[in-house]
C-alpha cells in the first residue's frame, strides 16, 4: 500500500518559503504559500482543467517505473473527472538521464509538444538518456537546436531547483508521490486509491465535486 501522511507533519517544510496564516478549520492544514508553489507555480506543466476546483500534484522522475506505470492512470483520471487539475513537478533523482530529460521536457512546453513528448519519454523502456531523449524530440516534431537551447532557460531551472527544496523540506520519500489537499501519497496507485485522494482532497478544501 502506498504511504500516505499529512503533509504538515514533515519537517522542514517552512525552510522553503515565508509562510502566510493558516487556515484555522482544519487540523493539519497546509500553509498557503507552500499550497501556491505546490499547485500554481506557473513554470509547471499542468493537465487537466486549468481551473478546476481541486489540485493533484505529481512529483516524477522519467527513469522512475512507477511514474510509467501511472501515465496512463492519471490520463484516465483526467478524462473521467472535468473538475480537475493536475500539476507535475519534475524531479529527477535518478541521475544525468534523468535530469537531462526533465530540462528537455520542459523546455518543450511552450512549443504545444509538451504531452506529446513527455508520454512519448515515459513509454520508452530501459533507462532514459541524452539519445533516447533526442530520439524521442524528433519523432514527435521538435526541433533538436532549439530544444537544447530552451534547456538552458533560467525558469527551467528554477522549476528543477524548486521541486528539490519542496522534496527535501518536506521529506518526501521519491517519485511518483501525488499530493491533494493537505495529504501526500507514495508510490503506484490504482485509479480507485486516485480517486479517493482527489475526494478527500476536495473535502478537505471545501470544494464541490
Amino acid at each position: 500500500m502506498p504511504t500516505r501522511r499529512a503533509l504538515l507533519s514533515l519537517a522542514g517544510a517552512a525552510a522553503v518559503l515565508p509562510l502566510a496564516g493558516l487556515a484555522q478549520d482544519r487540523p493539519n492544514p497546509m500553509p498557503e504559500d507552500l499550497r501556491r508553489a505546490l499547485e500554481r507555480d506557473r513554470t509547471a506543466p499542468v493537465l487537466g482543467n486549468p481551473q478546476g476546483n481541486v489540485t493533484l500534484t505529481e512529483f516524477f522522475d522519467y527513469n522512475c517505473g512507477h511514474c510509467r506505470t501511472m501515465l496512463p492512470r492519471i490520463s484516465e483520471l483526467v478524462r473521467s473527472d472535468p473538475q480537475l487539475r493536475v500539476v507535475y513537478r519534475e524531479w529527477p533523482v535518478f541521475g544525468p538521464g534523468s535530469d537531462f530529460a526533465a530540462r528537455a521536457s520542459l523546455a518543450a512546453l511552450p512549443t504545444g509538444k509538451y504531452w506529446q513528448f513527455h508520454a512519448g519519454l515515459l513509454g520508452l523502456r530501459g533507462r532514459v538518456e541524452q539519445a533516447s531523449v533526442m530520439r524521442v524530440a524528433r519523432e514527435v516534431g521538435l526541433d533538436e537546436e532549439a530544444l537544447r537551447t530552451g534547456m538552458e532557460g533560467a525558469d527551467i531551472e528554477r522549476h528543477i531547483t524548486m521541486s528539490h527544496m519542496l522534496a527535501e523540506h518536506m521529506g518526501l520519500a521519491g517519485t511518483p508521490t501525488f499530493i491533494c489537499g493537505d495529504e501526500a501519497v507514495f508510490g503506484a496507485m490504482t485509479i480507485a486509491e486516485l480517486r479517493a485522494l482527489v475526494a478527500r482532497g476536495r473535502a478537505t478544501m471545501g470544494t464541490a465535486s
